[in-house]
């Protein structure tokens, strides 16, 4: 996924305790080249398929003719956090549908603002992008966003198989999708979904509200893991679910969500400043860690959806002891509606052990983490750092050494000095042959698939 980071420092904060230390972090934008989702001629292609299935589907008995005398659905958002994630929340919105039917850079969303897009080929953006935050790729490789069904009804049309890691314009690569239609025959198209992720359902089988339907991935014309919810009614009318001023319909959303939403997605510690410049689509290396030894570096953040201007985050750090070690205040004075932000301070000066709550407030909503400060780390917590490669540079074979510890909790993945996975291996392997690649720089990542924490290697190929 192509990102812009733009890093902050030194803005505005307030401290009611000790001196903080300068805040950084900074804006992370999805899509910002404004790729086309889908093509139509794919589209026209999806359609043909879709009522192929359907009149099978009548002549068998299986589904309804479309009845559009029926009020439409009332959707349910279809993206939420697994049950495995320890975020807050899992997503954000990127971009809606485009009303403005001229091209290009002629856009208007349902609310009269810029958040959609169009392109110089005459692609006006034609459903609600949902991309996941923060991390999207670890969220994919874990996943952590699931796509559910915004309303009741019947798959019309399923497409899975198809390469989940697009980084850029795939032509008229199929994307894996799940399409439903519903009592009244609207219909809702969900695309980009993960390789192999998709619900064991299939053509004619039924779905309620709520149900799992797959993870949110980066199949078809894709720059990044998001959900990409397109809507039709009875008649095949592209529609807008929001309900808005330059969209005056009655929402189809059972609770629309604001325009403006305001929302911590999570706050978490890390050993090492966050970092979103990972190649695409390399997972980011996320520093997760919530055990750190005393007095050593502690990376406490905020990831914020939909930051508005002149607000403020408020921060507060509980001791072990439950007396307040630090607390402070940090104006925003920027708004970021159609991305979103980091800020994160580094502490080294904790040294009272046990667990520490880290707590951040926005907009009225109150998050916590737990970390610990132990006298000594697990063997659970070094794992990584025990890790060495040799010979480097390489001429055929590259060997691990120093890793001890169960081969299936790990992953592996080579990537070559665009980005581009050339490598992937489910499991720990101590010896790779690698008397196939050209000569020159590789990355070497070995990841722990139970806490996310990766440790990456520069290798030559000589």
């Amino acid at each position: 996924m192509k990102r812009l980071l733009l890093v902050l420092s030194l803005l505005p904060f307030t401290c009611f305790s000790q001196t903080i230390g300068e805040a950084n972090g900074g804006e992370v934008l999805f899509n910002p080249n404004n790729l086309a989702c889908i093509t139509e001629e794919a589209k026209a292609n999806i359609n043909t398929e879709v009522e192929v299935n359907v009149a099978k589907l009548i002549k068998q008995g299986k589904l309804s003719i479309k009845k559009a005398s029926l009020a439409a659905p009332t959707f349910i958002w279809p993206v939420k956090k697994a049950a495995t994630s320890n975020f807050n929340d899992v997503w954000a919105i990127s971009n809606y549908v485009d009303h403005d039917a001229t091209f290009p850079d002629k856009v208007q969303d349902y609310n009269c603002g810029t958040n959609t897009y169009d392109t110089s080929s005459g692609y006006n953006h034609s459903g609600t992008d949902i991309f996941t935050w923060p991390f999207s790729w670890y969220q994919m490789e874990n996943n952590l966003a699931e796509v559910v069904a915004a309303a009741p009804g019947e798959i019309v049309y399923k497409n899975d198989g198809q390469f989940d890691k697009s980084c850029a314009s795939n032509s008229n690569a199929s994307w894996n999708a799940i399409y439903v239609q519903h009592s009244d025959g609207s219909r809702t198209w969900y695309g980009h979904l993960k390789n192999g992720s998709l619900t064991t359902k299939g053509v004619g089988d039924t779905v309620t509200a709520g149900e799992f339907l797959g993870i949110i991935g980066s199949s078809g014309n894709s720059t990044g893991p998001h959900l990409h919810f397109e809507v039709y009614d009875s008649n095949s009318n592209l529609v807008d679910p929001f309900s808005g001023t330059c969209n005056n319909i009655t929402s189809w959303w059972q609770d629309q969500p604001d325009y403006y939403d305001p929302n911590i997605n999570a706050v978490l510690t890390h050993s090492a400043a966050p970092n979103f410049d990972n190649p695409c689509p390399q997972v980011e290396n996320t520093n997760l860690a919530n055990k750190f030894l005393p007095n050593t570096d502690v990376y406490m953040a905020v990831y914020l959806k939909d930051q508005l201007v002149n607000t403020k985050t408020f921060w507060r750090l509980y001791a072990p002891s439950g007396s307040i070690q630090n607390n402070w205040s940090r104006l925003l004075p920027y708004s970021f509606t159609s991305s979103n932000t980091y800020w994160y301070w580094r502490f080294n000066d904790l040294s009272e052990l046990g667990t520490w709550r880290l707590e951040v407030t926005y907009e009225g909503q109150k998050v916590t983490h737990e970390f610990e400060v132990a006298a000594t780390l697990g063997v659970e917590d070094q794992k990584l750092a025990q890790i060495s490669v040799a010979p480097n540079p390489f001429e055929d074979e590259l060997k691990i050494s120093g890793f001890t510890f169960d081969q299936a909790d790990y992953n592996m993945a080579i990537f070559n000095q665009l980005g581009q996975k050339v490598i992937e291996k489910e499991v720990f392997s101590d010896r790779l042959n690698l008397q196939f690649l050209s000569k020159g720089l590789y990355f070497l990542n070995i990841g722990d698939k139970t806490t996310g924490s990766s440790k990456s290697f520069k290798i030559v190929k000589k």
